[in-house]
């Protein structure tokens, strides 16, 4: 459970750099998503998951 908390800490911390360094880019960024279909979405959800699962994967093994 600590190690799911220090990821989920430092999700939200690499999250925050980005809001802070790029604030610009990063709200229009969010605005355009509203243009972008479900589906594209979903696929760009998946693939970043399965990126992530991949990162663990080689930093744990």
């Amino acid at each position: 459970m600590t190690e799911l908390l220090s990821a989920l800490g430092l999700a939200i911390a690499l999250e925050g750099v980005l809001y802070a360094a790029f604030p610009g880019p990063v709200r229009r960024v969010l605005m355009s998503l509203g243009e972008v279909s479900d589906q594209k979405l979903r696929l760009g959800g998946l693939a970043a998951l399965a990126f992530g699962v991949f990162v663990v994967w080689l930093a744990r093994g």
